[in-house]
């Protein structure tokens, strides 16, 4: 059995018009890994992350593996307003084999570090949140080889920095297996923290580990000014973002179809300010966004949620 498997170019489904209008029309399936897309114009390569035993392993609840899919399915009839010139290839989906979470982990660090290399913009669907360390690994490895010093932001209701258990990485460790890997590279800032969320013990591990965040009291609109100061002074010192979302951190009314769902999480006004002064900053390197269980969806609305969040990141990106 593959733990690689491409994605049907029908999947990528919606109206169909005469000329360019709608992102099923944008997107070229791969039948494989191999990218060869060499040129040095602004390309995307969307890869999903078919995997839920690092979610399994940290106690939450199954079904992200189908979170890739979904994704797509409600990408696919949303209006394109990128460049019409922008090559998107879909590279399919890495998933998992019985419980072998750390080979899907090689596939996928191999994977972006490649299109990294090939200048193309990594966009990775999950999937648990366990792919943030194949993935900011890759992204890290390849900043480091060009001298440049890469910043994460992390959107999420946890700091995900959990020890290992019995050895093993799972949905809540991959910042603190980046923190360990690249002790003195790691900078990590994470805004939408809930205090219920996180253990004392957590919070003095991030305190350890330099960790730079605002708790879901002040990740607010009204304190718009003061996060948008934080954006900035951690940025400026920054050559590269690696951005990741982590739809738990929204709360449960708006994304029920997630592995830790809760009441309460920031908002998508807020997020969409954020996203936009992200992605404009001119620093994006790669993205991801995680944790998405259509098992508990209800009327697609939080893989929508992630579509949304995506396009509008995409867009602001590519058209500023």
């Amino acid at each position: 059995m593959s733990i690689y498997q491409s994605t049907p170019q029908a999947l990528w489904s919606g109206r169909n018009t005469d000329s360019l209008q709608y992102w099923h029309q944008a997107v070229t399936c791969l039948n494989s890994l191999e990218f060869s897309d060499q040129s040095t114009e602004k390309k995307l390569a969307i890869l999903g992350y078919a995997g839920e035993e690092g979610v399994k392993r940290n106690q939450g609840r199954i079904g992200t593996s189908k979170g890739p899919m979904a994704i797509r399915k409600m990408m696919g009839p949303m209006a394109y307003h990128l460049p019409k010139a922008l090559k998107i290839y879909d590279l399919g989906d890495v998933g998992t084999e019985g419980d072998d979470m750390e080979a899907s982990h090689d596939l996928l660090y191999q994977t972006i570090k490649g299109l990294l290399s090939k200048k193309a913009f990594p966009l990775i669907l999950g999937g648990g949140h366990d792919l943030a360390f194949p993935h900011g690994r890759a992204v890290m490895e390849y900043c480091m080889g060009k001298g440049e010093k890469l910043g994460i932001i992390n959107l999420d209701a946890h700091f995900d920095i959990r020890p290992k258990v019995d050895g093993k990485g799972h949905s809540g460790s991959p910042f603190l297996e980046l923190a360990t890997s690249f002790p003195k590279n790691f900078e990590y800032l994470c805004l939408g923290i809930q205090s219920a969320a996180n253990t004392p013990e957590l919070l003095e591990k991030a305190n350890q580990l330099r960790v730079q965040w605002l708790e879901m009291e002040e990740f607010t609109m009204d304190n718009w000014t003061q996060i948008r100061e934080q954006l900035d002074t951690f940025c400026q010192s920054m050559n590269k973002i690696y951005l990741s979302i982590d739809l738990d951190g929204f709360s449960s009314s708006i994304a029920p179809g997630v592995s830790a769902p809760s009441p309460w999480g920031f908002s998508t006004e807020l997020i969409a300010k954020v996203l936009k002064w992200i992605a404009q900053s001119g620093k994006l390197i790669s993205m991801d966004v995680v944790e998405l269980n259509p098992k508990f969806d209800q009327d697609n609305i939080t893989s929508k949620l992630a579509a949304r969040c995506v396009e509008f990141t995409l867009r602001n990106f590519f058209v500023s």
